[in-house]
């Protein structure tokens, strides 16, 4: 292949965004960086255009009025999670993320999923999605 492949996006929803009552893809609708064209921030889908290994990498920011959290999904299996269920707790806000290297096969989808009942600060360029490939296999 030989081009690069690197993403950022970020979720401006207009403020806060969930829960809702089923999970669901959390749609990354700016695209900061996309060299290569593969996120998509329509469907929320990075699609792998070649074998290979990649990074991924996601935060939020959210309030403690709800369940806070998201999960790296690679096809329709959960990678690594960030979560927290201390709604109400001491400190009004939580912010978190996770990362996880991947290898990948050509078509192969990842994307970041809000869990049903968790919510996430979806403005301001708070709440993120990155990756890029690191090597073709």
């Amino acid at each position: 292949m030989g081009d690069k492949v690197m993403f950022t996006a970020v979720a401006e929803k207009g403020g806060y965004y969930g829960p809702f009552n089923a999970d669901q893809i959390l749609v990354f609708n700016t695209a900061i960086t996309n060299i290569g064209g593969n996120y998509d921030p329509t469907s929320g889908f990075f699609t792998a255009p070649a074998q290979g290994y990649y990074f991924f990498t996601f935060s939020y920011h959210a309030s403690k009025q709800h369940q806070t959290g998201l999960n790296l999904m690679k096809n329709h299996e959960v990678i690594v999670r960030a979560f927290n269920d201390k709604i109400g707790a001491a400190t009004t806000t939580d912010n978190a993320g996770n990362s996880a290297t991947l290898q990948l096969e050509v078509g192969d989808r990842v994307s970041v999923q809000l869990p049903a009942h968790c919510h996430v600060y979806a403005a301001d360029s708070v709440t993120t999605f990155s990756g890029f490939l690191i090597k073709e296999a």
